[in-house]
């Protein structure tokens, strides 16, 4: 067997990845493998962090290949590692941490970095691009202190910035320097129904603008117009567009014009070496879209492999916009010209725009707006370039363009080419998918994901996929059911009715039963076990601190750069001097940079080191506020009537007693309560979990709501007279959510899910009330602050300084 030769990639992405991916199919054991990532992360999906952004994925969710999948592959990974250095006759790579790799066949793909105006102030703090996590990071911490926020530039990233910033509630406008949307995907008519429908969304719009500095002193205030006009700003995120990452290879003497230069094959002007991605450019165009770059992966892989291609042509692109709410679609020449007719088809009562550019008789561009059910019909029929002369009206209405004529989705599915694109997210054709159920035996969505990936990133292919199944394994197709992790297929539960049917009282006990997948769980289900034991089994169980998250375990929030944010807790938001000083002399002594007032009115000590968590906790002989955990966060009240002239009850002694009553009260995600000192609502009730608000002789109860991404209004759940009464109601409506929720579901998803009817009917009967209220107690009972456990348990403590940051901030 021949000596496998050293291949190195320098760039972890997805374009260069996907390359390695198909090399190892093809040719497996051929080449040892080594990749450079600049980034300190496994290979995930870049095109998903519009998501990340606005709330619907974690990072976990858009990692494409794990840290398993490089010792699996035997692939040698340095992450967080710039090449800063090639050596072209010695054949090497070195990274700017002294890290040398020699190589056989050397790949670029270095990807792109976003292109950012050169605008005076470009400096300052706050002004970013939106590229990587860190940007995604910087824009969500940046949301919990700062609210107005600007994006430059109106295409498709520039709209999934704002939407995401939309969503962590800050006040986002969108700056373009052109009269409409998205002007080089859509046409002035779809364009301006797009800007309708984010402008519902909240989105604001400045139209024909041309940013001229950017103003402030060390962190930016706002923008200025070259007309003389301002928009103040506490974040700019500039999405205008990206510039090939081409500095290595320039360097490197490789040939460079706006990207570096490959034939069809992949290669450079350099033996040996190869460009992927976003960094090379194929007979003069740079891609910057996740098809094209995977078609280029894919004869790379072929290369390298030493199987016949007949290499890339280059790519007609497609793009669809990621934005909750609205569907858009775009492919090919989608502008009218001289040489080329349009049909369009428009309701403006139910929101669908569409629209067919032809040229010779040949389909040769398409737009659509509020329905794109016909995309990926419509782009394969593009890139065929076959006649569709007498198929016009079918085309623009929604009808397959099979010689069969059938309108139905499964007809439009077979009548797809095998290289049309499924998943865009994941590159994956139609082709793969049908070999994937007819040889390897997948009959299942989840069984096509884990072979394909198709359908593994935002879903929205999943229709698809099944019709696929069904048209290739026919009766063979099943329905899986998919469980709380991929551990297990067991949902929440018909795991709580097990546990409580065999009484089992560990997390081992329960993986062990009720056979689970993975012997050792998952970070999904070990949390949510840890929970529903600890809920079971209050005076029996005992809490497994390592199923627990990161700050949870650290009793801290964890910050990005690995220090600490510690929040005593202050009653009611009610403080004196001695507590005032003694909390600023720890905050003196152990060098804290940063005092905050938080929303929940308390005090944030930010930027702690981690071996000085124990010992200020002791000098402040507080109770921790808990700002870390699923359990009771704050009770936010306002003055009531103790100072307020408005005020017809004491809110702060009612906030208070709520607050000494459920603090250390674990629950299926964090819990944040509120209390109002009259209708006015100061304390902002109506958007908590539990909510009260005074009126004349007694109290409204409110619950269900939430004041984070996905704004919730609270349901009036009674109005009683007494506080009594509202600590019996309030212990009663927790206890039955955390007894019946779904582990990390906050009470606004619990309450829409189960009906604000079925909560009332639940609580209605007060020997009810008061059997959920002695439960609650009883969970209580069995709970103590945990520094004073750190605190006083030496080999608790000496477990707890061992614990390491870095990995945890990882995990």
């Amino acid at each position: 067997m021949a000596e496998a030769k050293k291949l190195v990639l320098i760039g972890n992405g997805m374009a260069g990845v996907r390359a390695i991916e198909h090399l190892i199919k093809l040719a497996p054991g051929a080449y040892e493998i080594t990749i450079f990532g600049a980034e300190p992360h496994p290979n995930y999906n870049r095109i998903m962090l519009s998501s990340v952004l606005a709330g619907g994925a974690d990072m976990k969710d858009i990692v494409i290949n794990d840290w398993d999948w490089y010792k699996e592959n035997n692939i040698r990974l340095h992450a967080g590692h710039t090449v800063t250095k090639i050596d072209t006759k010695a054949r090497k790579v070195v990274s700017h941490l002294g890290v040398e790799a020699e190589y056989d066949a050397l790949v670029l793909a270095t990807g792109s970095n976003p292109f950012m105006l050169p605008l005076p102030g470009a400096d300052k703090e706050g002004v970013i691009g939106f590229r990587d996590i860190k940007d995604t990071e910087i824009m969500q911490e940046t949301a919990k202190t700062y609210k107005k926020a600007i994006v430059i530039g109106g295409g498709l990233l520039g709209l999934e910035a704002a939407r995401g910033l939309l969503n962590l509630g800050m006040d986002v406008s969108v700056v373009h320097n052109q009269p409409y949307l998205m002007n080089r995907q859509l046409d002035e008519t779809a364009s301006a129904m797009l800007k309708k429908e984010l402008e519902a969304q909240g989105m604001k719009f400045l139209l024909r603008k041309y940013s001229e500095s950017i103003y402030g002193k060390k962190r930016v205030k706002g923008l200025r117009f070259s007309d003389g006009t301002e928009a103040e700003a506490d974040l700019i995120v500039m999405a205008v567009g990206i510039l090939p990452n081409v500095g290595l290879a320039k360097s490197s003497g490789i040939e460079v014009n706006r990207g570096v230069v490959v034939n069809d094959f992949m290669e450079t002007n350099v033996p040996g070496i190869y460009a992927v991605g976003e960094c090379a450019e194929h007979r003069g165009i740079a891609y910057g879209l996740v098809a094209p770059l995977y078609e280029q992966g894919a004869v790379l892989a072929k290369r390298l492999a030493g199987v016949a291609t007949e290499g890339y042509a280059g790519s007609v692109t497609s793009t669809k916009l990621k934005v909750s709410g609205v569907d858009v679609f775009s492919a090919g020449q989608y502008l009218d010209s001289d040489d080329t007719r349009s049909l369009r088809y428009q309701d403006e009562v139910d929101g669908v725009y569409k629209k067919i550019v032809l040229k010779d008789d040949k389909l040769v561009g398409a737009v659509l707006f509020g329905d794109t059910g016909d995309g990926a019909s419509l782009f394969s029929i593009i890139k065929k370039g076959e006649s569709v002369k007498g198929k016009e009206k079918e085309l623009l209405l929604g009808f397959s363009a099979s010689p069969s004529g059938g309108s139905s989705p499964l007809a439009r599915l077979e009548s797809m080419a095998d290289d049309e694109i499924i998943c865009g997210c994941n590159g994956v054709s139609k082709g793969t998918i049908a070999d994937a159920i007819k040889t390897k035996g997948c009959s299942s969505v989840s069984e096509i994901k884990a072979c394909t990936k198709a359908s593994a990133s935002c879903g929205g292919c999943k229709s698809q996929v099944e019709g696929l199944l069904q048209i290739y394994a026919g009766d063979a197709a099943v329905s899986v059911k998919e469980g709380i992790c991929g551990c297990t297929t067991l949902n929440r539960d018909e795991i709580v009715a097990e546990i409580k049917r065999m009484e089992l009282k560990t997390i081992k006990e329960v993986m062990h039963v009720l056979d689970w997948k993975n012997t050792e769980g998952c970070s999904k289900c070990r949390p949510s076990l840890n929970y529903y034991l600890g809920m079971l089994w209050p005076t029996e169980y005992k809490d497994e601190k390592e199923s627990r998250f990161t700050n949870e375990r650290y009793h801290a929030n964890i910050q990005k750069d690995g220090t600490y944010s510690v929040v005593p807790r202050i009653y009611g938001g009610v403080t004196s001097p001695a507590e005032l000083k003694k909390i600023a002399e720890v905050a003196e002594k152990f060098d804290v940079p940063m005092v905050k007032f938080t929303g929940g009115q308390r005090l944030d000590l930010l930027g702690v080191k981690k071996e000085d968590l124990p010992k200020m906790w002791e000098e402040l002989d507080m109770p921790s506020g808990h700002a870390y955990g699923k359990m009771l966060r704050t009770v936010k009240t306002c003055v009531g009537n103790t100072f307020c002239r408005f005020g017809t009850q004491d809110s702060i002694a009612m906030g208070i007693r709520l607050e000494k009553e459920f603090e250390r009260l674990n629950a299926p995600a964090k819990v944040k309560l509120a209390v109002s000192g009259c209708p006015r609502n100061c304390a902002e009730a109506t958007i908590k979990d539990f909510g009260v608000v005074a009126i004349d002789g007694g109290w409204e109860l409110h619950i269900g709501g939430n004041g984070g991404v996905h704004i919730r209004a609270t349901d009036l759940l009674c109005v009683v007279k007494t506080e009594d009464e509202v600590v019996e109601w309030a212990s009663a409506f927790l206890q039955l959510y955390r007894e019946q929720a779904q582990w990390n579901e906050r009470t606004s998803t619990w309450v829409e899910r189960v009906g604000l009817d079925y909560v009332k009917q639940a609580l209605e009967k007060r020997e009810d009330r008061l059997a959920l209220m002695e439960r609650i107690r009883t969970a209580l009972d069995q709970t103590v602050d945990p520094w004073k456990e750190i605190i006083a348990n030496k080999e608790l403590r000496k477990n707890f300084e061992a614990l390491n940051p870095v990995q945890a901030v990882q995990s």
